[in-house]
């Protein structure tokens, strides 16, 4: 199975209760689009095979953990060929959620999780900003996630 396996209705319905229930058994959304818990159990193996689906998780909300910060980090490089040098230092600061490499004012754009300002101090002065190839940094305070959700399989129809 390859990389250009397209998804059809049915693997919209399938993908869209799996993403409202991650843990719904097959014979449920087999019930449910009326097909059998085989062609469930098939798509899903197809869309895993070919990329559509990438594993599975068990999301943690952060603030029950007692991380109250979400901030925003606009990253200037020094230099844009130190990008994945600087990105290798990213990815040794556990408070460092997500990383994107951006057009626009910022080479690079970090959401990093904090559990009070001091927290985020210590990381944005002792971490991130000791980073090699970093020129100069941007933090954004989030006050409230409004909308958290992944993007709709219903989206891709044509």
């Amino acid at each position: 199975m390859g990389k250009n396996y397209t998804i059809d209705n049915v693997d919209r319905q399938i993908l869209h209760l799996l993403m409202q229930n991650g843990l719904m058994p097959y014979s449920e959304i087999a019930k449910k689009i009326h097909v059998s818990s085989g062609t469930v159990h098939v798509r899903l193996k197809k869309m895993t095979n070919s990329g559509v689906i990438s594993g599975n998780q068990l999301i943690v909300d952060p603030e029950k953990l007692g991380f109250d910060i979400t901030a925003f980090i606009g990253v200037y490089l020094k230099k844009s060929s130190l990008y994945q040098e600087v990105l290798k230092g990213m990815k040794e600061i556990p408070e460092v959620v997500s990383c994107h490499y951006t057009t626009g004012n910022y080479s690079m754009f970090v959401k990093i999780l904090c559990r009070d300002t001091n927290h985020l101090k210590a990381v944005l002065h002792d971490k991130l900003q000791e980073l090699s190839g970093i020129d100069r940094t941007e933090t954004f305070i989030s006050l409230e996630r409004s909308i958290n959700r992944q993007i709709s399989p219903d989206l891709s129809e044509d």
